[in-house]
C-alpha cells in the first residue's frame, strides 16, 4: 500500500515537474537561449519542496500502520484456513468457535465447537457450551429443545459450572420444569453473582415463588377423598392437527375464573391425542391452592408452542367447566387458538 502511494506521488511530481521545466528548456523564438540552470533550480525546489511539505502536513502514519491481515476477521480466517490442513488441537477449534462467535458467525461457530466435542469424545464442557449458545443466539427458542438438551449435558459434565447452570435454569424455565428451573435459580444466587444478573435472578426467581412455591408437594395424608379429582379426555380438532409439532408439551391446568392466580392443579404431558387426564391434589402448584370437592373450576388443556407453561399467541387450546366431585369424565376438545 505504502509503495503504491510512492509510485502515483512519484508520478505526479514527474508530471508537474514536466510541465514547469518544458518552457524553460526548449528553444525560445526570440533567439534567447534556453534557461537550463533556471530548469534545474525549478526541478531541485519542485521535488525537495513537495516532500518537505507533505512531511510538514500530512497526519499518515508511515510507522505502526495496522496492516488489513490482523482484523480479527482476516485472523479467524487464517486459522480456519491452517486447521483444514492441519486437525491441529483441541484449543486450536475451540479457539476457532470463540472467534466466529465474536463475529456472530454462528452456524460457523456450532461447526467448531462441535468439531472440538468429537475431538474430546463428547466430554469437553466448553464445546457443549459454546454450541448451545451459538444456537439459542440464531433461535431462542432452541432453549427448550436442542440447545437446552446440551446445557443439560454440560450440567451433569460439570454441574458447578456457572455458565451451564444459568442457561440450564432458563432452558427448564421454557420447559416448564419450575421446580428445577427454581433449584438452579437459587443455586446460582449461592454463587454470589454481579449485582446486574442477581437482579435479574432475583426477578425470575420471585416470579416462580409466587406462582408455583411448593410444585408438587407430597399430597398429605386425608385430603384426597374420592370427589377431590378432575377426569378429562383431551382431543386435538384435526383442522388444527398440522400446528402440534411432534415434540411440543401439553399442559394441563385447573383454574378458578373468577379468584386469579395460579392453577389448583397442572400437569405437563406429551401433546399425544387422544389422552386421558386425571388431575388431583398432588397435582397442586401451591399448598393454599388445591382443588377439593364442590369446586366449579375452569380445566384448559393448552399445546405449548414455545413450550412454557405461560399461554403464548398461537398456542391451540380447548377448555371446559367442571364441577369438582360431581362431573364424571368430560371431554375437552383442543378446537382453538390463542390470540
Amino acid at each position: 500500500m505504502i509503495l503504491a502511494f510512492v509510485l502515483i506521488a512519484g508520478s505526479l511530481a514527474a508530471g508537474a515537474a514536466v510541465l514547469l521545466l518544458w518552457p524553460l528548456l526548449k528553444r525560445r523564438q526570440d533567439a534567447h537561449p534556453a534557461a537550463p540552470v533556471a530548469a534545474v533550480t525549478v526541478l531541485i525546489v519542485t521535488l525537495l519542496g513537495g516532500a518537505a511539505l507533505y512531511a510538514a502536513f500530512s497526519n499518515y502514519g508511515w510507522v505502526g500502520t495496522p496492516a488489513v491481515a490482523d482484523t480479527p476477521a482476516a485472523m479467524t480466517a487464517r486459522l480456519a484456513a491452517r486447521l483444514a490442513k492441519d486437525p491441529g488441537k483441541i484449543e486450536d477449534w475451540l479457539q476457532l468457535g470463540r472467534s466466529y462467535s465474536v463475529l456472530e458467525q454462528y452456524p460457523l461457530a456450532i461447526r467448531a465447537y462441535q468439531r472440538a466435542d468429537r475431538m474430546a469424545n463428547g466430554s469437553n464442557v466448553e464445546a457443549i457450551i459454546g454450541e448451545a449458545e451459538s444456537m439459542v443466539a440464531l433461535d431462542s427458542s432452541t432453549l427448550s429443545g436442542g440447545a437446552g438438551k446440551l446445557f443439560e449435558h454440560a450440567m451433569e459434565l460439570e454441574p458447578g459450572n456457572p455458565k451451564a447452570m444459568f442457561y440450564g435454569a432458563f432452558a427448564a424455565l421454557a420447559r416448564g420444569e419450575l421446580p428445577k428451573a427454581r433449584e438452579r435459580f437459587r443455586g446460582l444466587l449461592a454463587l454470589n453473582p454481579p449485582p446486574q444478573v442477581r437482579a435479574i435472578l432475583e426477578k425470575r426467581l420471585a416470579d416462580i415463588e409466587a406462582a408455583y412455591d411448593g410444585a408438587n408437594p407430597a399430597e398429605p395424608a386425608g385430603t384426597d377423598d374420592a370427589g377431590a379429582r378432575i377426569a378429562v379426555r383431551v382431543t386435538l380438532a384435526p383442522a388444527l392437527a398440522a400446528r402440534v409439532p411432534a415434540e411440543a408439551p401439553l399442559f394441563v391446568a385447573a383454574r378458578d375464573p373468577k379468584s386469579p392466580g395460579p392453577p389448583f392443579a397442572v400437569k405437563r404431558l406429551p401433546a399425544v391425542f387422544p389422552v386421558d387426564v386425571e388431575l388431583t391434589g398432588a397435582d397442586a402448584m401451591m399448598a393454599s391452592r388445591r382443588i377439593a370437592a364442590g369446586q366449579q373450576l375452569e380445566v384448559v388443556a393448552r399445546v405449548a408452542l414455545g413450550g412454557t407453561p405461560t399461554a403464548t399467541r398461537g398456542d391451540p387450546f380447548g377448555q371446559v367447566s367442571y364441577h369438582v366431585g360431581s362431573d364424571g369424565k368430560l371431554n375437552i376438545v383442543i378446537d382453538r387458538v390463542a390470540p
